[in-house]
């Protein structure tokens, strides 16, 4: 089923960013490698008369094309397997061949039938089937909106013809839900996102889906998907394709205890064969890719992706006037869109008091005033409209709880009377209420990864009971392990998110201080996906900014050679006298950057509403498209 949404959906699948495996990996393991474990292929329809280039139907793959591939796979080391040879291969059984592939087709189509089955009989090559049971023999007189044009029964397979290709030994059936492939509402905004991920909001009630209510509909649908399949198949799934790759441990979990050990996603190029099977990572085929167009894929060097990031203010969106933020939300939209990062670091939280901790939060949660459910519409629209990866910016202990004892009580007591509001995280209960706020988040809102605020710091004075820092930066790591468990909490309801650490500069440009700031970048880049050092010299008093950067360069490339994990994240604001920086000082900071070899830049803040920096220097500096400027 492919609504309006549907096509948000597929768009978004097609830049292969959606959410992933419901467990955590270590940031070592690159999920875009080729050449890292299992390579999973994902097609949908198979057609004759599939067009080179702007087909209706995005994912549909020529038949010349798909045989081309297989044929390519054979005779370049790839070895096919099945569903059965990697459960077994995970479960410390017969090892994987090397440089191994799975295929797998989505949706049920009539052409696995018609045009996949006579072709892997010939290549002898075995394929995971993904039905929507729902689909499967559809009634006669029924149809569903598969985006280009309605699809009817004579689309999709019949039981029949599911029965005979099992029996030939080379494909297997998974369960793609019985009737979960469509969207749900997901604010009280109007957006629709995956169903089998969202609380769904009633306009009605003005309430969201209760968690029982949430459960309940999920496993319904999944144990109809399973009695179908094995009623007309006499084989129980293994697997299950999550529709849009959308789901969650909880749904994960549910899936396993109806028999499904195997989940599959679309994030990254492979993965690791471990005796974890849940959200194996796979390769949408778009755009009817021919055979160059996939060993160009597979070869791809990720290493060359750099990240451009905007830090933005969900403050400047926020108006009491609906119409006004619906004004902003689309200036924000729009000033992203044209400038094309990779990257949207969006602030989840309220501080209109400018102080750096948050008074109030943009979803819903149990423990602070929701100033408005603002977050999820904003970020849904970042990247349906706009194109973009989505990170959550949220505190990791400046939370400013309404009722003045228990803040007192639950605050880090500091001899400084300066720097942010922090709750003391080693406190069991301060712990309990900030991952329950990261649950919150995930439960309620699209994201792709998070960052961690720069509130996260600890002075050496402060939290005495805890280690002294030393040379194996404990009190750091202390710091580091509880944003991970936060990380964790957030991850059960948004899986596979990346992290993101602001870092000050001084404890690089000045090690013995990180006892000051209970910050390392060596240990941030062993923990995050990237850190973000705040390279900000008019933030701290430099009168010669250039000076300043290439020391801060130099300093980094001491820890971080090749620039992997480093994010340099530029001001463009002068808060010492409130004055923008020069747009071409900003080109020529980033071009200075650029040139010391440095890799991942953002900045902070951008100004979508004043337009500054102006739009002509943000495409020059900020942006990840081949031709960034606009033409005249």
């Amino acid at each position: 089923m492919r609504n309006n949404f549907t096509r948000f959906a597929s768009w978004m699948l097609a830049l292969l960013c959606c959410v992933g495996s419901a467990h955590a990996r270590a940031p070592d393991v690159d999920l875009d490698a080729s050449d890292n474990g299992l390579l999973v292929l994902s097609y949908h329809d198979i057609r004759d008369d599939v067009v080179r280039r702007g087909d209706p139907d995005l994912y549909a793959v020529s038949t010349q094309n798909f045989a081309a591939h297989l044929d390519w796979l054979s005779t370049h080391g790839y070895h096919p397997v099945s569903l059965s040879q990697l459960i077994e291969a995970s479960r410390g059984g017969t090892p994987l061949p090397p440089q191994p592939v799975l295929l797998t087709f989505d949706d049920g189509l009539r052409s696995v039938y018609s045009k996949v089955f006579l072709l892997l009989r010939a290549y002898n090559y075995p394929a995971l089937i993904a039905v929507i049971t729902d689909y499967v023999d559809m009634a006669p007189g029924r149809s569903i909106d598969y985006g280009y044009r309605p699809f009817n029964g004579d689309d999709f397979l019949t039981w029949q013809q599911i029965r005979e290709m099992q029996a030939s030994g080379l494909i297997e059936v998974a369960s793609h839900t019985d009737n979960l492939h469509h969207g749900v509402q997901s604010n009280p905004q109007g957006n629709s996102t995956p169903a089998v991920i969202t609380r769904v909001y009633d306009p009605a009630t003005a309430r969201y889906e209760t968690p029982q209510a949430y459960e309940q509909r999920i496993r319904d649908d999944l144990a109809r998907s399973v009695q179908r399949i094995a009623e007309n198949t006499g084989s129980r799934p293994r697997a299950i394709v999550w529709p849009y790759a959308a789901y969650n441990a909880y749904t994960n979990d549910l899936a396993r205890q109806l028999g499904m050990e195997v989940s599959f996603d679309l994030e990254g190029r492979s993965t690791p064969v471990t005796d974890d099977l849940g959200g194996l990572a796979r390769l949408l085929m778009v755009d009817n890719p021919t055979v160059p167009s996939l060993a160009r894929e597979l070869r791809r060097d990720t290493d060359l992706q750099n990240v451009r990031a905007l830090q933005i203010d969900l403050d400047m969106v926020y108006d009491d006037d609906p119409q006004q933020q619906s004004r902003n939300l689309d200036a924000l939209i729009e000033r992203v869109k044209r400038i094309g990062p990779s990257h949207v670091y969006l602030q989840a939280f309220a501080d209109p008091d400018g102080n750096g901790s948050a008074d109030a939060l943009y979803f819903p949660n149990r423990h602070l005033p929701m100033r408005a459910d603002l977050f999820n519409r904003v970020a849904w629209q970042l990247k349906t409209r706009a194109g973009v990866k989505v990170y959550a910016w949220l505190p990791v202990l400046g939370f400013e709880l309404k009722d003045p004892a228990i803040r007192d009580a639950l605050k880090i007591q500091s001899p400084e009377h300066d720097g942010i509001f922090r709750l003391d995280f080693t406190q069991p209960q301060v712990r309990r209420i900030i991952k329950d706020i990261y649950e919150d988040l995930a439960i309620n809102s699209y994201m792709e990864g998070l960052l961690f605020h720069d509130d996260a710091y600890l002075r050496d004075t402060e939290l005495a009971h805890l280690p002294a820092e030393g040379e194996d930066g404990a009190r750091t790591q202390a710091l580091i392990d509880f944003t991970l468990e936060l990380r964790d909490a957030a991850q059960r309801w948004r899986p596979k998110l990346a992290t993101v650490r602001n870092l000050y500069a001084q404890p690089v440009l000045q090690p013995h201080s990180s006892a000051w700031f209970a910050q390392r970048l060596d240990l941030f880049n062993r923990a995050y996906t990237h850190t973000a050092l705040m390279a900000m010299p008019w933030m701290e008093g430099s009168r010669h900014p250039e000076r300043w950067l290439d020391q801060l360069v130099e300093a980094v490339r001491v820890q971080d050679p090749q620039f992997k994990h480093t994010l340099f994240e530029l001001q463009t604001v002068d808060w010492r006298t409130g004055k923008p920086i020069d747009g071409a000082q900003l080109r020529a900071l980033v071009r200075r950057l650029q040139a010391a070899g440095v890799k991942h830049m953002g900045w902070y803040p951008d100004d979508f509403i004043a337009n500054r920096p102006a739009l002509e220097d943000a495409r020059a500096t900020m942006s990840v498209r081949n031709f960034p400027y606009e033409e005249k």
